[in-house]
């Protein structure tokens, strides 16, 4: 998988580069009604795409970064949860346990005597 990411991307660097070397002709670009300053050239004009590619490609990883962490964020907050949950059912069983053996001690010994202290 890598060996092909690097071929390709090699490919894309290579065309890029042809298409820079082999167009040297005039041209003017415009953008939202306004032309486009020191872009005198084809090649300017490519290279406004690429930075353009570019951009688009570093936000898209920004918000797939985003995404990925949120999910990581909700599934350690599920797992807390979860754990958090687990403890709780522990504790109560822990609880029952301790009040049968109390009540179970209590049973077992003698009610105390009243004690006379006059």
């Amino acid at each position: 998988m890598i060996f092909l990411g690097l071929v390709v991307a090699v490919a894309a660097v290579a065309a890029g580069a042809a298409v820079v070397l082999e167009n040297r002709e005039s041209v003017e670009l415009v953008a939202f009604g306004e032309t486009v300053p020191g872009v005198t050239e084809e090649w300017h004009v490519f290279m406004a795409g690429a930075v353009v590619a570019i951009t688009f490609m570093a936000g898209l990883a920004v918000a797939i970064l985003g995404v990925r962490r949120s999910l990581g964020i909700r599934r350690e907050l599920r797992d807390l949860r979860d754990e958090h949950e687990e403890s709780l059912q522990t504790l109560e069983m822990e609880k029952r346990q301790l009040e049968l053996e109390l009540a179970q001690v209590r049973r077992n010994t003698p009610p105390p005597l009243p004690s006379s202290t006059s």
